[in-house]
């Protein structure tokens, strides 16, 4: 019993430590483009376009590296279309919840 509740201890710490806020730098960019050609999306040529693309409803998504993480609340992220920012926010799965970006 005792070597259970140690392993519920340990697999819950686990599972509560993804639910605190992390730091990600990346670009904003849309849904859309970023998964037809990442590369293109998070480049400087691209901010045009991510601002059309958002403002015509493409979900904000954030571009780290070659990882591409969903915003459940990416209207945070629709004023830095194109840009490179600091999301503070928590991570589920590869869907980011956005608690404030810099």
């Amino acid at each position: 019993m005792k070597k259970l509740l140690a392993v519920s201890i340990v697999s819950l710490s686990f599972l509560s430590a993804s639910a605190f806020a992390q730091t990600f730098k990346g670009v904003v960019s849309d849904s859309m483009c970023a998964h037809n050609d990442i590369a293109k999306a998070s480049g400087p040529n691209h901010v045009d376009c991510a601002k059309k693309c958002i403002g015509m409803g493409s979900p904000a998504v954030l571009i780290v590296g070659t990882k591409i993480y969903n915003v459940s609340n990416s209207s945070k992220l629709n004023a830095f279309a194109g840009k490179t920012v600091t999301v503070e926010g928590t991570l589920a799965g590869d869907t980011l919840t956005v608690a404030s970006v810099k």
